[in-house]
């Protein structure tokens, strides 16, 4: 252990033990006055001579310190108030700075005083602090070297009579020494924090300390543990586990040797409880200390090179109930291989036997946890995760790599899924079980647990955590899974038949009409439910997994990908619709609707999971992971979601343009003869009232009709958001089509050409008045036009005459007379087109 350069004197109120100086003058000194047994009839007067002597020591000290040092005190006062009174008087007849010499001592000499006076007291504390833990490291070294020396033999375990005879009368010794060393290792932590605190630079002294402290505990724990296991083994721990007995009686009970044990054995195996929980405490503070300066400071290592850093705090097991599950481990295996075709015996037996010894947990180990003061510490919930570790590793050894190896070869495809999926069901349930079996008796404790993170630590899909490869795998048996159940559905048309509201809606429904939550609401088919509840179902599996990133890789494996081929198998049903074509076909409409239905439903439901704390927390972990900007947080099925808004816009937009296409083709023979219809009626003009209202051109009757059967269609199978964008596009689109091939095409209209080309702008609006009030609204363009177009012969020329002048005037006066979605250039344009008699 590194020292300062020099010796102080030691403070004999500051520590114990003495230095080997002070050893040495008072070895001389008996040496000295006791040479031979003779001397010892000298002892009264060398007590007696030194009684004196320190008699007069007192004596001049007191002489000193009540007659010298006053004295000397108040010479000392009075020439510091003179020369005080002098430097003032100074002061005020000559205001100059101080001479050179003062100011030296003052900017430089004292400062340097200072921090060599401030050197010399850390150089003190420092050498206090080694030899104090110089002493005490020495003190744990003895300790753990006589604990070695009166370590069991080897073969200890296997001899239970001489341990019954002999072993249990040296174990009150054996735990004394051991409760001995932890008290001067809880000396030295408690020094050691102190210094980590207010000392971090002193780094060397620490290494030195937990180098040395390190190679004690190395001898201390394993023989703590040792003796302990021996006390256990004279208890007669594990008892016997009989497989006939399983087998044949379920209703058996193994005896439990921490109930029957009474008298000195229960207070030999408390003291040896309570003893290595006391170490355990102690090495976890140590780990915990080590583990906070190693993250606030740079990381050191020790004497022998160990990274001290590289320690994990300890988790919340506990060695004593360890020792417990150890040897009942190494007995049950044989069950374990003999029921390797059938794991739910192996569950079985380890719930069985967790829950038969639970009431000596309760009231044997309990009790003597509390007395240790482990702060936290539960032992019927330690107890079950110790039992589910010792499963976890059999699964992890011997169960999981043959399952592996055999869905790599692909050997027996279907047996290894089912086989597999079999073996996480049981660990569901077993997962389940054991945690009622924890929480039982503790009100609120399991969403405590939740809370602390303390159940993922003890839960049997911790063993994924380790084995990425093997969530891999059954993420994709899941997949698999998925896709077999789906099947038979996506094959069978009836799962695809759209839910339609026949009953004509009241203003009231009409307007809730639009507020959809359930899958009714969206009038997608049945499979859109099926689909869910698969995706669903993968979904709570991954909520199995104790850590957000197995969540993560799971969910994104199984349930993201099934959702994407279900997508891929959507649009690829709907590419078979060729709604191109000059026919539209009823089916090719539905089949397009209820993909349409089943987009906007799913859609709903990836936001509403979006909102989900538990999918916020993976999104913002995989966009931490990323490295996107804070803007894209939280959205985990962000992809997803704007894949479905794009499915939608293609397939609406794919239906919009069926609908005026085919109305193009039908509204052709009308649109070329719609001149001459009026030519023809030109003649009649004077015996046409303006109150007549001529019928429907026979020519737009078939558009008209196509039309009004697409919608009504369409509005009883498509949702009600869809089917409103989808009308006022239709509604646009048409008013582009007939403002631009009709108004604008510079055909003559004459006054009952215009006025038949009203009627059958109106029997269209009619179509549109079952959606809305005032469908003229959304054909702006031509309901312009046909007020231009019913204009009578002397407001035309006045409008005209109006065309003919300011630029800035024309389109004021459009406004004047409500023309605000037609230029100056169109209006003058379909004034020039009306014709006139005479």
């Amino acid at each position: 252990m590194a020292a300062p350069p020099f010796e102080p004197v030691p403070d004999a109120s500051s520590y114990t033990v003495l230095s080997r100086r002070s050893r040495r003058l008072l070895r001389r000194f008996l040496d000295e006055h006791f040479a031979t047994p003779l001397d010892l009839s000298k002892l009264p007067s060398l007590t007696a001579q030194l009684d004196r002597e320190c008699r007069d020591l007192e004596g001049d000290l007191r002489c000193l310190l009540e007659d010298r040092l006053p004295s000397k005190a108040s010479k000392w006062l009075s020439r510091s108030n003179d020369a005080r009174r002098i430097l003032h008087h100074l002061g005020g007849f000559a205001p100059c700075s101080p001479p050179a010499s003062v100011r030296r001592m003052v900017e430089m000499d004292i400062p340097l005083l200072v921090k060599e006076v401030a050197r010399i007291e850390t150089v003190r504390v420092y050498a206090e602090c080694s030899l104090q833990l110089e002493a005490l490291v020495g003190d744990l070294e003895d300790a753990a070297l006589a604990i070695v020396s009166q370590a069991l033999p080897d073969n200890i375990l296997s001899n239970l009579s001489s341990v019954r005879s002999s072993a249990l009368q040296d174990m009150p010794g054996k735990q004394e020494k051991l409760l001995l060393a932890v008290k001067i290792m809880t000396s030295i932590e408690d020094k050691l924090a102190s210094i980590s605190c207010r000392r971090p630079q002193w780094t060397h002294l620490l290494m030195a300390v937990e180098s040395r402290v390190e190679k004690a505990l190395a001898i201390m724990k394993p023989q703590a543990i040792t003796h302990h296991r021996a006390i256990l083994a004279s208890l007669g721990w594990p008892p016997g586990l009989s497989s006939s007995k399983l087998e044949k009686d379920k209703s058996f009970e193994t005896s439990n040797p921490l109930v029957l044990m009474q008298g000195e054995n229960k207070a030999i195996y408390s003291q040896s409880f309570l003893a290595l929980c006391a170490l355990q405490q102690l090495l976890v503070q140590r780990e915990q200390r080590i583990c906070a300066f190693s993250r606030s400071h740079k990381m050191y290592r020790s004497a022998d090179g160990t990274d001290l850093h590289r320690y994990s705090c300890l988790d919340n097991s506990l060695w004593t109930i360890d020792e417990l599950v150890n040897p009942i481990a190494s007995r049950i295996e044989h069950h374990f291989h003999k029921w390797s075709d059938q794991p739910k015996f192996i569950f079985a037996l380890v719930f069985k036997i967790t829950r038969d010894f639970m009431d000596g947990v309760d009231h044997v180990l309990q009790p003597l946890v509390d007395r240790a003061r482990l702060v936290g510490s539960s032992a019927r919930e330690t107890w079950v995760k110790a039992m589910v570790k010792m499963l976890l590793d059999y699964l992890e050894k011997e169960v999981f790599p043959v399952l592996v190896i055999r869905y790599e070869v692909r050997d027996g495809f279907l047996e290894v899924n089912t086989s597999w999926l079999h073996l996480v069901d049981l660990m569901i349930t077993f997962d389940k079980r054991m945690r009622a079996l924890a929480t039982s008796g503790m009100p609120q404790m399991e969403l405590f647990l939740e809370f602390e993170g303390i159940s993922g630590s003890s839960s049997m899909f911790s063993i994924f955590r380790e084995h990425s490869d093997w969530l891999q795998i059954w993420a994709e048996i899941e997949l698999e899974d998925a896709n077999n159940k789906l099947r038979p559905e996506l094959e069978n048309e009836t799962s695809w038949l759209v839910c339609t509201h026949q009953k004509v809606l009241s203003f009231q429904e009409e307007t809730e009409s639009f507020l959809l939550s359930n899958r009714e609401d969206f009038k997608a088919p049945s499979i859109a439910d099926s689909v869910v509840k698969i995706v669903w179902h993968m979904v709570e599996r991954a909520e199995l997994l104790p850590t957000k990133p197995m969540k993560n890789q799971f969910i994104r494996s199984s349930s993201v990908v099934f959702l994407n081929d279900f997508f891929l198998f959507l649009v690829q049903r709907c590419q078979s619709v060729a709604l191109v074509d000059a026919n539209l076909e009823d089916d090719d409409m539905l089949r397009l609707a209820g993909s349409i239905n089943v987009a906007r439903y799913f859609e709903f439901v990836l936001r509403e999971w979006n909102e989900d704390i538990r999918f916020l927390e993976m999104g913002v972990a995989e966009s931490d992971y990323k490295n996107e900007d804070q803007h894209s947080l939280g959205s985990f099925f962000k992809d997803e979601i704007i894949y479905l808004v794009n499915l939608e816009t293609d397939f609406l937009e794919e239906i919009m343009s069926a609908i005026l296409l085919q109305f193009d083709t039908l509204c052709w023979d009308y649109i070329d003869n719609i001149e001459q219809l009026g030519m023809e009626q030109l003649e009649q003009q004077d015996s046409v009232l303006d109150e007549q209202c001529p019928c429907v051109s026979s020519r737009f009757v078939e558009a008209l009709d196509m039309l009004k059967d697409c919608l009504n269609i369409l509005r009883l199978t498509l949702n009600s958001i869809d089917f409103l964008d989808l009308w006022r596009s239709i509604a646009d689109g048409l008013d582009h089509f007939i403002f631009k091939s009709i108004t604008l095409s510079g055909i003559k209209l004459s006054y009952v050409g215009a006025k038949q080309y009203k009627t059958d702008m109106s029997a269209l609006f009619l179509i549109f008045s079952a959606f809305c009030a005032k469908p003229e609204a959304f054909f702006p363009r031509t309901h312009d036009s046909l007020k231009i177009l019913t204009m009578d012969k002397k407001d035309v020329a006045y409008l005209l005459n109006i065309m003919a002048g300011d630029e800035r005037r024309k389109e004021e006066f459009l406004k004047l007379r409500g023309l605000f979605h037609v230029t100056v250039n169109q209006a003058e344009k379909i004034l020039k087109s009306r014709t006139f008699k005479g």
